[in-house]
């Protein structure tokens, strides 16, 4: 009973030493937090916290919006025959360029050779009939009825001889316009139908980049303005003009659509690809420019910390266009202010601050 007493004794006294330990170090924890401030330095000792800035100054700023288009040729058609019929001769190689007007592929015009020859026959029977009624009607030996029937045949004779000819003209088919034809889908003495697309036609000089931009910079895009783009595979940018703006919003996306043209003399651009757009909006030469890391959002817009008499100061500020680095500040900011750009999760209003500044800004 004696030794079961004594281990009780000693467990007893074991437990209260623990707890006087912690409650011990516990205290000295509570007054050594209350001894700090946050970040590190001592709140109650009122060293000012060390914090980077930069001061604002006057820029020129060119507000440039990068996008996404398509380079597109600036003719296109799909070559197709308005008769039916045999193909007698095709006179282009694939792949070649051709001219306005060149002859492509003839089809067989054998029977409306024949149906022009019957309706010229017809035509100048109609004519002889027309000019033996006019003798007959200055003679009075006809009435005038007679005449105009005469005269009616001529014509509609004449009408039938136009449209064979027509007809005929349609066996050749030409290049609508000077470009590169493709691989064509037919042979000679093929059966050719409208419905057949005998090869593609496309100018490729210039080309065209149809690009969208958002519908916030509607308002600053003008006709004429130069755009610089580039595209995969290639390192060497381009350049463009645009020449016509898209008269309505794209309610769908919500964006505005543009195009322009590009020179291709050695035909390195290529229908198709992607071409990555750097569309100038304006040039404000009077700027303010901070670093985005500046920026605090809050709940009522957007804040930044300055410094005034070495203590930090909160100032709402309005933004507009940014870039990979810079915001710009339309409001809330003037030259010589210094816009703090480090520890801004710590700072409060009026807290003491110690600036260091880069004036390069």
């Amino acid at each position: 009973m004696k030794v079961r007493h004594i281990v009780y004794t000693l467990l007893i006294a074991g437990i209260c030493s623990l707890v006087i330990y912690r409650i011990v170090k516990g205290n000295g924890a509570k007054e050594k937090s209350g001894a700090m401030g946050g970040g590190g330095k001592f709140a109650g000792s009122g060293q000012p916290l060390r914090v980077n800035g930069v001061v604002v100054a006057y820029k020129k700023f060119d507000n440039t919006v990068t996008v996404t288009g398509t380079i597109e040729p600036n003719e296109q058609v799909q070559l197709r025959s308005e008769m039916s019929g045999l193909v007698r001769g095709i006179y282009f190689k694939e792949g070649s360029n051709v001219r306005r007007g060149q002859a492509l592929l003839t089809i067989d015009d054998a029977e409306l050779r024949a149906q022009l020859a019957q309706a010229l026959t017809r035509e100048n029977l109609a004519a002889e009939n027309a000019r033996r009624a006019d003798l007959l009607l200055k003679k009075e030996a006809i009435s005038r009825e007679e005449f105009d029937a005469a005269r009616a045949e001529l014509k509609s004779l004449h009408s039938q001889t136009q449209l064979v000819r027509a007809q005929l003209a349609k066996t050749v088919m030409t290049a609508p316009f000077s470009g590169k034809i493709g691989l064509r889908s037919i042979s000679v003495g093929e059966y050719l139908t409208p419905a057949t697309v005998v090869a593609n036609l496309v100018n490729t000089n210039p080309v065209k980049i149809s690009f969208s931009v958002p519908e916030k910079y509607a308002g600053s895009v003008k006709l004429n303005t130069i755009v610089i783009f580039s595209v995969a595979g290639l390192s060497q940018k381009f350049q463009a003009q645009v020449y016509a703006i898209e008269p309505q919003i794209e309610t769908t996306t919500r964006t505005l659509q543009l195009r322009a043209k590009a020179d291709n003399p050695d035909g390195r651009l290529t229908p198709g690809l992607f071409a990555n757009v750097e569309l100038p909006l304006a040039t404000i030469e009077n700027a303010i420019l901070i670093p985005t890391e500046a920026i605090v959002p809050v709940q009522e817009g957007k804040k930044v910390f300055v410094t005034d008499s070495g203590k930090a100061k909160e100032v709402m500020v309005e933004t507009s266009a940014r870039t990979d680095r810079e915001i710009l500040v339309t409001s809330g900011l003037k030259p010589g202010d210094t816009v703090l750009t480090t520890g801004l999760m710590s700072l409060k209003q009026d807290a003491p601050v110690k600036v260091k500044t880069d004036k390069k800004n």
